[in-house]
């Protein structure tokens, strides 16, 4: 693959073999980020699970002080006498068993997370794989089952996000935009590297964080020093 005259330009600006301190990389992402948009800087983490084994697997959310800069639509799937109150604790979408059926039947889902409470999660079975394949559908591990809808629906749109490993034992999360502050994306990632350190499942031996990259969209990966 022909690699951009962009990508070029920003890669020599970087040490290929060299780690870089946070603030570092914060600052190469913003010299390195070439594109004509406002682009979003991501942070990629190889960790020392096995995720074939259930045990090991990580998933989590964690509230970025900061937000990642984009607008979440949240749907409310809920009892029809809860929708006024998914509504008011500002879902963007909230519906009982009528928006499950539309859902079933054009398999379209124009929100960026779902919510539900536990009385309701039954009634979801039905749109099951169609969330499930977009990975839409409530979790428990995620805080999106509860009882609790203007809390739920309130860190998420506050900046509460997920995360959890691949088939590769990687995980990546957006943790802002380029044109935040340096300060709001140290501290966004911050609070994302603190809760996956906590986050280490008890099965998994050796050193659980092995490397942690950080790039901007389209933008070459930083090398970061997990001290």
């Amino acid at each position: 693959m022909k690699t951009s005259k962009r990508l070029k330009e920003a890669k020599a600006k970087i040490e290929a073999d060299k780690v870089y301190s946070l603030p570092e990389a914060i600052n190469l992402i913003k010299e390195t980020s070439k594109v004509k948009f406002d682009a979003s800087v991501e942070v990629h983490v190889n960790l020392g699970i096995d995720p074939k084994k259930s045990d090991q697997l990580v998933r989590d959310s964690v509230i970025l002080p900061h937000g990642t800069g984009k607008t979440v639509r949240v749907a409310a799937f809920v009892p029809t006498d809860q929708i006024k109150e998914a509504k008011d604790a500002g879902a963007d979408i909230a519906g009982d068993n009528e928006l499950v059926e539309e859902i079933k039947k054009t398999g379209k889902c124009d929100f960026d997370v779902a919510v539900t409470t536990p009385i309701f999660m039954k009634s979801l079975a039905v749109v099951a794989r169609i969330l499930g394949q977009k990975g839409l559908m409530p979790n428990p591990k995620t805080g999106t089952i509860g009882d609790d809808l203007k809390k739920m629906i309130g860190e998420l749109k506050k900046g509460k996000v997920s995360y959890k490993n691949d088939d590769t034992a990687n995980v990546h999360l957006t943790i802002g935009k380029v044109s935040f502050e340096n300060t709001a994306l140290e501290e966004n990632f911050q609070a994302f590297f603190e809760a996956l350190k906590k986050n280490k499942p008890s099965s998994a031996k050796g050193t659980y964080i092995k490397s942690l990259t950080l790039a901007s969209s389209m933008g070459p990966g930083i090398k970061v020093n997990l001290k």
